[in-house]
């Protein structure tokens, strides 16, 4: 199998409004890949079919061989998606937030006690894992929802706007955990921002995504080379430009 996830003419429509206008892009085993945009672009309703909580209006769709569509449930067991708004249950401990989402797991013979073990090193939180979700802040809220998706050790990461609102600090340690995770597990990771500048030090390979059509996908240093500029920002714009 050539492709980890083939995306080949997709297009989602809403009523009048085109979101996805014949997209295409394959990402390749244990390939970090950003679909990168502003807002409205296309990104999480692209994320959204992948991770079979929506179907496409027409096009094709596979990941890991399997369609989104016909085939969603055998997608789902290898997948973990992350939404950019997801939040956690107030009122549990860190601990028992993710004791309680590992027991999703059991059926597919992972241990719930190497998840949570694996989660703890991902989230980085030591102690404050005791305490209730509502006490944290938002990068540590973020750093726990990153560590109850990548815990189960999926083949395919989806992960919407990850960093998004997160302070420096914050965003950093994110980027590092997935960049470092992906190596280390061979995960293949699809990541979206509007963020260029942070996702040209993050992806082995991006998507420039806008009102719903794919502009450009490479490496970000062979774009940035084709356009002549210094960050994927101006390589966007003169992309924009030229579309």
């Amino acid at each position: 199998m050539k492709f980890a996830v083939d995306v080949r003419d997709l297009a989602k429509i809403y009523g009048k409004t085109v979101a996805l206008d014949r997209v295409s892009f394959n990402v390749y085993h244990g390939e970090v890949f950003g679909l990168i945009g502003p807002n409205g672009a296309g990104k999480t309703t692209t994320l959204r079919i992948l991770s079979t909580l929506i179907k496409p209006t027409s096009g094709i769709v596979r990941v890991f061989g399997y369609d989104v569509v016909s085939e969603s449930s055998r997608v789902r067991e290898l997948i973990s998606y992350l939404p950019e708004e997801a939040g956690g249950y107030r009122y549990l401990s860190g601990l028992e937030y993710l004791r309680f989402m590992a027991g999703f797991y059991v059926k597919n013979g992972l241990s719930i006690e190497d998840m949570i073990k694996n989660a703890i090193e991902i989230s980085g939180l030591g102690n404050r894992l005791k305490d209730k979700v509502k006490t944290y802040s938002k990068g540590m809220l973020r750093r726990l929802l990153l560590a109850r998706a990548l815990m189960v050790k999926p083949k395919l990461a989806i992960l919407d706007e990850p960093t998004s609102g997160l302070d420096v600090i914050h965003a950093s340690y994110v980027r590092k955990i997935i960049r470092d995770y992906a190596s280390r597990y061979g995960v293949t990771v699809i990541v979206s921002s509007h963020n260029m500048l942070e996702i040209e030090f993050l992806c082995d390979r991006v998507a420039l995504i806008d009102k719903g059509r794919i502009l450009e996908i490479d490496n970000p240093e062979r774009l940035k080379n084709k356009y002549n500029v210094e960050n994927l920002e101006e390589v966007f714009l003169r992309a924009t430009m030229n579309g």
